[in-house]
Parts: structure tokens; sequence; C-alpha cells
């Protein structure tokens, strides 16, 4: 019995290395799988750096607002007649819109009219007829005076002639020399008052009768205008924003009787950083995206010179056509601005861009043999999907744009292709 048991327990320790050693070998292969399955390489896609065009697109909200209106006001106080247009009406430029009370008006027009006939009348009669009429009787007068003058001169000569052969007396010389002399004052006198109608009398009468239609004719004017600001008209196309007044009201003075705005085509105002707006010039393209989502291709129409002090921004206009109102003014929309297009610059899809653990951000560049390197770069101008690298890679670098999240630096990597886009046709 003994021999027996000491048998067994031989065996025992013979068998118990040999099954410390097979569990030592067996724990020794799966390290080894462990270690195999690590070192998998990691699937990637990955994309060339390229040389390229970029647009710089400055993008910002703004307010949208009508690219013309106008605040209907009257001239003058007087009570509203009739209104002809309610809010919502398209107007043109000139329609009439509104009808004030105005018959004294109407009336001092009627009577400032009928003084300027008068003026133009009198003007008429002192450059015609009466002028004509004065001018001939005073050249009758003149030739009757020059012909008594003549005569009294001849009896004047033919007196003194015989007194000095002694068949005369001295007396009737001197009574001949009486009359010459009165001849020569009426003479003298004759042709001053032709003198006068043909020179300064005449133009006399003829400036203020001309002054007196020009006086009536302004007066006349001026009744006309005032009457014409009881019919109030459209300064501008577009539509009725608000009607706050009604028939019978006497608006207050100053007070807007009607707001037009035309929205034909809107201005999107938009604030923009200063360093953005530095770059953007007045006609360049820029796109107005609505709430809904619809583009609508415009144009910058103003940079403001100056910059907001409390946002130190500066304000940006973009207009952009609306033919079919779809943009309301009051309306936020989204504006994008295509500040300048920059030639042969470094990009990469934005999907190959990871941020760093310790700040900045990175792309794992994989070189020839498949490895994976971190590089830092430095980002510029973003546009949709294409990102401008200032510097970090070179032009023909392949980058990982699909899983590169959580890749290590140095890691093995295996590229794969990218599936085929589908088409619409095949969905």
């Amino acid at each position: 019995m003994s021999n027996i048991l000491s048998a067994f327990i031989g065996v025992h320790r013979r068998l118990l290395p040999l099954s410390a050693l097979a569990l030592l070998l067996a724990g020794c292969g799966g390290a080894k799988k462990e270690e195999a399955e690590v070192e998998a390489p990691t699937p990637v896609q990955v994309e060339s750096v390229r040389k390229g065009p970029i647009d710089h697109v400055v993008t910002a909200d703004a307010v949208l607002y009508p690219v013309n209106q106008a605040n209907v006001t009257a001239k003058i106080s007087s009570p509203v007649k009739r209104v002809l247009v309610n809010r919502g009406d398209h107007v043109k430029a000139g329609q009439l819109l509104i009808e004030l009370e105005s018959a004294d008006l109407a009336a001092t027009a009627n009577e400032s009219k009928s003084l300027y006939d008068q003026a133009e009348s009198a003007l008429q009669t002192v450059t015609g007829a009466t002028t004509v009429e004065d001018k001939g009787r005073a050249q009758s007068d003149l030739q009757a005076a020059q012909q008594v003058l003549e005569a009294a001169k001849k009896v004047y000569d033919s007196r003194v002639a015989l007194q000095s052969q002694g068949a005369l007396a001295q007396r009737q010389v001197d009574d001949a020399k009486v009359t010459l002399v009165q001849a020569q004052n009426v003479y003298d006198t004759a042709k001053r008052h032709l003198d006068t109608l043909n020179g300064v009398g005449q133009r006399e009468q003829i400036r203020a009768a001309q002054a007196n239609v020009d006086a009536t004719k302004a007066h006349y004017e001026n009744s006309t205008v005032q009457l014409s600001y009881g019919k109030i008209t459209s300064p501008i196309s577009g539509i009725v924003s608000d009607r706050p007044v009604y028939p019978g009201e006497m608006p207050a003075s100053g007070t807007p009787l009607l707001s037009i705005v035309d929205i034909s085509s809107v201005v999107a105002r938009a604030n923009v950083p200063v360093k953005e707006a530095s770059v953007i010039q007045v006609g360049r393209p820029a796109t107005i995206t609505s709430p809904g989502g619809d583009d609508i291709a415009g144009k910058v129409i103003v940079v403001s010179p100056a910059v907001n002090p409390n946002t130190t921004t500066v304000e940006v206009w973009v207009e952009a056509p609306n033919p079919e109102g779809m943009l309301k003014p009051g309306g936020t929309v989204r504006v994008a601005i295509k500040a300048e297009t920059l030639q042969d610059v470094t990009l990469v899809s934005s999907s190959a861009i990871l941020n760093s653990d310790e700040g900045g951000q990175i792309v794992m560049v994989v070189t020839p043999d498949n490895v994976a390197h971190e590089k830092k770069i430095r980002v510029g101008i973003r546009q949709g999907i294409n990102v401008e690298i200032v510097s970090g890679v070179n032009e023909g670098d392949k980058v990982v744009t699909v899983g590169g999240l959580g890749l290590d630096d140095n890691a093995k990597v295996i590229v794969k292709e990218a599936p085929p886009e589908e088409d619409d046709d095949d969905k």
C-alpha cells in the first residue's frame, strides 16, 4: 500500500512543472496576439495638398431696408377732403394720393389771375396806343412851332434890312424880335416834350407797367402753387406702408399723411469687423440669404468710412433686386460678401483639419511608408470645404481626411480609396 502511494506522489511531482509550463506558454501566446492587434494598421482616406484659388468671403448678419422710402407730408394746414389709397396699395411717382380742402386757395388764385390780366393790359396800353398818340401829337406840335419860328425869323430879317435902309422904324424891328423870341421858346418847348417822350419818360412808363405785370404774375404763380399743395402726389413709386389719416381730420404740421416704401430692391445693412471690412470695396459681388434659405445675388454699394466706436465695426450695405417682394424690410438675413480672390494658395479640405490637445490645429500627413505624422498648421481663409493653409504642409503632401480623429503620431495606417458617390438615379 505504501509503495502505491509513493508512486502516485512521484507522478504528480512530474506533472506539476508541465502544467505550469503550459499555463506560461498560454499567457505568452495571448500577449503576442494583443501586441499583433495593437500594431495593426489603421485604415484611413487621404487627399493631396493642392494649390489653387480661394475666395475671401466675409459673412455677417444684416437687417433689410427698402432701397427708397418717403414720408408724405402736407405743405399747407387744411382738413383732409379724401384719401385715394390704402395701406398695401402699389402707387407710381406723381400719382394723386390725398386731396385737401382748398376752396379758399382756389378763390385767391382766381383773384390773382384777374389782377395779372389787368396788369398785362395796362402794359400793352403804355407800350401801344397811348404812347404812339402822345408821340404823334408832340411831333405835330414841334413841326408847327418850327414853321412859326421860321416865319418869325424871316419877318425879323426883313425888318432889319428895311430899317438899315431907313425905310422902317426901329419900333417895328423890336416887335419882330419879340415875336421871334417867343416863337423860339415855343419851338424849344415842343422839342423838349418830344425828346421826353422818345427818351426817359417813355422808358419809365414802360418800366413801371412791366414791374406791375411782374408783381401780379408772381402773386398769381404763388397762389397757384398754394392751390396745388391741396393735391398731394406720390414722390416715388412703391407700396403704401402706412396711412394714419382719414377724411375730415386736420393733420398737425409736419405729420406724415402716408408712408411709401420702394422694395423693388432691398439693402441689407451689416456690421462687419474692421479687419474684414478693410478688404471690402464698393461693387464687390455678394449674396443675401433669406430666412427661407433662398440666395439672392447682389453687390456692395456702401462701405462706411467711419468705425462704430461702440461695436468697433464698419457698416456695409449690400443691395439686391427684390422684384417679387420676397424680402421684407425689417427682417434679418445673412450676407456673404466676396471681398477678394486669392490665387495659387495652399488648400486642403476642412475634414483634414483637427484640433490639437496642446492647442492650435494639426493635420496627419501620411508618408510613403504608410506612417501618419502629426503636423502643426496655421490656417487662413475658409470657403466651403476648402481651407487655406498658411504654413505646416506643402503641395503634394498626403493628409488624412477620414480616420484621423484619435490617430496617434507615427501610427501605421493603410490607405483606403473613398467609396464612389451614388448618383441620384441610383438612390
